[in-house]
């Protein structure tokens, strides 16, 4: 189906006014009917061979029938000169509308057309096994496939988080000697999200945009929120965080930390935990320390091994579709790509992992492993040497000149790497889990093409796909925009009216925000701007996908293409708003008058 015959129903319902079709001015162009006769014109029309004439016709008339909109007031936006003079000397012209019901008719008329417009399962095309472009990518080019192992090679289930907590907190009771009160705190799996932002020294959680400002409700004080109007005053008066505060090159403070990787989850919420404790019982506390301790304490259940140590004495209920990893690494060998591992975990732990997906023979599908990697350092210092690991574990002392198939190695930094193995540039794509220590000094510093694995796209997916969310946002944008065209009305019977329709855009915001985390939304949007992680995603990552199975839907010569998305100064296309929703398009009759 062409295009043209494509935006017909879409055009007609835009421009509808009862039976007779109208168009945008800005368009010019003359509509005709079935039978060939001409029904409306706007500035100029279009003859039988589509050459341009000048319109004899007014280029609007506003309906008359029953039921349809009534007439314009004097000084309503897109009403030109003629017709207002026309509504106020003329002794035969309708009545005036006041201005409340005139506002209340575009509503109506607005939400009307919202809903005709939306066809059945709008969003159900979207799917979390789909892989996603920031920018243009041919596999075709790409002979080298590079992979972290924890949350890219081998998925975790939920429970992993849970035991990571307890563990944690119990560290924090009895080698930090925090209160025992802190053990009636079982672990919240939906209270944090990826990507959020903690004052260390004010002790709150929060959600910041690309932006760097703080979206509203959702800055938490332990587990209860805090009031906007308190945010505002912690803040000076503002919700922006100055870039000199906010976190820095890898999230890590000083003074602001951003939670990048889906570790940091357990971590988030004992601090959570941890600071309601003492706001709760009115227990003076120091911010800085207790942050300090959290996260000294989460770090002793990775140092001291418990999280490797509960992964391998059950694999089947930590591990999660290794099968699926399996037939990618088959899939590429297959075709002739070379593969390779970085990945900070110890070779004992990946060894038992990778055996337990792939099989005992799993170093023959990777031309170079290499283990405790110390990334993001890895990617940045020149100063590690690599080691030669045995199939133990053990060092096996001996310079290395090369680095070969089937061996481990310990260590090193990206560029000996670079210079043992030839790889540069395009040709490579190496996946991750986290944007800062796997994937930004990759894009930034050696132009690899890189894949950022975001696990969350399947629920969120799953949300965008809802015709409750498809219909409230859509609703909310054309509301928006309604609230944007309109606020030149300052009587106060319009302010009223607007007023009430920002209290309700308030309510839709809260509510699909709800529908993703009832506490801090959804981890790629703060409202309408992007989120401070989604941000960082589209600047370090080509590829973004829920999991590395993903490419089992694509050939391997497949292009990935970006969406081209309309910048605010451009005018969408037909099929844009098919996609996006967008609602400004049919009122661009209206713009026309600012020209």
């Amino acid at each position: 189906m062409s295009l043209k015959i494509a935006a017909t129903p879409l055009t007609r319902s835009l421009w509808s006014g009862g039976s007779r079709k109208q168009v945008n001015r800005a368009c010019c162009v003359t509509l005709r009917g079935h039978d060939g006769t001409k029904e409306r014109s706007s500035c100029s029309s279009r003859g039988p061979r589509g050459d341009v004439q000048p319109c004899s016709e007014p280029p609007h008339e506003p309906p008359t029938a029953a039921g349809q909109r009534a007439e314009e007031p004097a000084g309503a936006p897109g009403v030109t000169g003629a017709r207002r003079r026309a509504s106020t000397s003329t002794a035969t012209a309708a009545p005036q509308v006041d201005q409340k019901t005139y506002l209340w008719a575009r509503y109506a008329d607005l939400r009307r057309m919202v809903h005709e417009l939306i066809p059945p399962g709008a969003c159900k095309s979207l799917n979390s096994s789909a892989i996603y472009a920031n920018n243009e990518v041919s596999l075709a080019e790409v002979d080298i496939y590079g992979f972290d192992y924890d949350y890219t090679l081998a998925l975790y289930s939920n429970a992993l988080d849970t035991m990571i907590y307890n563990k944690a907190r119990e560290f924090l009771i009895e080698n930090f000697k925090y209160p025992d009160g802190i053990l009636k705190y079982d672990y919240i799996p939906n209270f944090a999200a990826r990507g959020l932002h903690y004052d260390i020294q004010k002790g709150l959680l929060m959600k910041i945009d690309a932006f760097h400002y703080i979206q509203s409700g959702t800055v938490y004080r332990g587990l209860r929120p805090v009031p906007d109007e308190e945010v505002l005053k912690l803040y000076g008066g503002t919700y922006h965080i100055p870039l000199q505060l906010d976190s820095g090159f890898y999230g890590k403070g000083p003074k602001v930390k951003q939670f990048m990787d889906i570790f940091s989850i357990p971590e988030m919420t004992l601090l959570a935990v941890a600071n309601d404790y003492f706001v709760t019982n009115d227990i003076d506390y120091d911010p800085v320390h207790l942050s300090k301790d959290v996260s000294e304490a989460i770090g002793m259940v990775h140092l001291k091994g418990f999280m490797y140590k509960w992964i391998m004495q059950d694999l089947d209920k930590f591990i999660m579709r290794g099968e699926e990893t399996d037939a990618v690494l088959q899939r590429l060998v297959g075709h002739g790509k070379k593969l390779f591992l970085i990945t900070n975990s110890p070779f004992s732990f990946v060894d038992k992992g990778m055996t337990h997906m792939v099989g005992k023979e799993w170093r023959d599908f990777f031309d170079v492993i290499i283990v405790q990697a110390d990334k993001p350092h890895f990617f940045t210092d020149c100063v590690k040497p690599f080691q030669h690991v045995d199939g133990n574990g053990d060092l096996r002392w001996e310079k290395i000149s090369s680095l070969d198939k089937g061996h481990i190695y310990k260590q090193g930094n990206l560029f000996d790497f670079l210079r043992l193995t030839g790889w540069r540039g395009s040709k490579v794509l190496y996946f991750g889990d986290h944007l800062y220590s796997d994937l930004a000094d990759l894009t930034l510093r050696h132009g690899w093409r890189t894949g950022a694995i975001v696990p969350e796209l399947e629920h969120e997916t799953k949300v965008v796909s809802t015709d409750r969310y498809t219909v409230s946002l859509t609703w909310l944008q054309a509301l928006t925009g309604l609230m944007e065209r309109l606020q030149t009305h300052r009587d106060p019977d319009s302010k009223q009216v607007l007023d009430e329709w920002q209290k309700e855009r308030e309510e839709l915001r809260v509510m699909t925000k709800n529908l993703f985390n009832p506490q801090f939304g959804s981890i790629f949007r703060t409202c309408h701007n992007p989120t401070y992680f989604s941000r960082r995603l589209s600047r370090f990552s080509d590829l973004y996908m829920a999991s590395l199975s993903c490419l089992l839907n694509y050939d391997l010569s497949h292009t990935f293409y970006p969406r081209r998305t309309p910048l605010q100064h451009e005018a969408p296309l037909w099929m844009d708003q098919l996609c996006t929703g967008c609602m400004k398009t049919p009122f661009l009759e209206e713009m026309a008058q600012i020209r």
